[in-house]
C-alpha cells in the first residue's frame, strides 16, 4: 500500500481514524468541515491552479506545487491540529527529496487565520519519517481497530458519527 499525506496526518491525529480510512472506511465524504476545507481551498485561491501544477507520485497528491521554486501550497482550515498538518507536508518534502527532487520547501497556509507557516526540509528529518512509516504501518496492519479515546478534536471528526454510535458522547 503506497500512504499518502493523508495516512501520515491520520498519525499525528488519531490512531482509531488512521486504521478505519486505510481499512477502507472513509468517512470524508459525509463531513461538512471537509467539504468547508476544499471549497477554502478551491476558492481562496483562485489564481492557484493557473500557476501551479498538481503533483502526484508514491500515493501523494500535492494540490498546489510551484515547480519553478519547488515549493509545496498547502492550504488548510484551521490550525487546530497544526502538528498534522505540519508532518503531512514533511512527509511530501520525504517523497520530493526521495524523487531527487532537492531543496524543496512547503507553506502551510490557513486562509481564515491569515497565517502562513514555511517548512523546511531538515537533517533530522528522514529519521522522524522512517519511524512515522514503521508506526503507521503497525497500526495499519492492526487485526483490530485502535480503542476510540474520546479527545476534545473528536466532535469535528468526519468520523464522529461512526466512532460514538451507542457511545453517549464526549466527556
Amino acid at each position: 500500500m503506497n500512504l499518502t499525506g493523508t495516512h501520515i496526518a491520520y498519525l499525528h491525529t488519531c490512531h482509531r481514524k488512521l486504521w478505519l480510512f486505510a481499512n477502507g472506511i472513509q468517512m470524508e465524504h459525509n463531513s461538512q468541515l471537509v467539504a468547508e476545507g476544499k471549497l477554502i481551498g478551491e476558492n481562496i485561491y483562485l489564481d492557484r491552479a493557473r500557476k501551479y501544477t498538481e503533483l502526484e507520485m508514491e500515493g501523494i497528491k500535492i494540490d498546489f506545487y510551484d515547480a519553478k521554486n519547488k515549493v509545496i501550497h498547502e492550504v488548510k482550515k484551521s490550525d487546530k491540529v497544526e502538528h498534522a498538518h505540519f508532518a503531512q507536508v514533511k512527509y511530501y518534502l520525504y517523497i520530493l527529496h526521495k524523487n531527487g527532487i532537492e531543496g524543496a520547501s512547503a507553506i502551510l497556509e490557513y486562509p481564515k487565520m491569515k497565517q502562513r507557516q514555511i517548512v523546511e526540509w531538515e537533517e533530522d528529518d528522514l529519521d522522524k519519517i522512517k519511524i512515522w512509516l514503521t508506526e503507521t504501518s503497525g497500526i495499519i496492519h492492526q487485526e483490530h481497530c485502535p480503542p476510540l479515546l474520546k479527545k476534545p478534536i473528536c466532535k469535528k471528526c468526519s468520523y464522529f458519527d461512526f466512532c460514538y454510535a451507542g457511545e453517549g458522547g464526549i466527556d
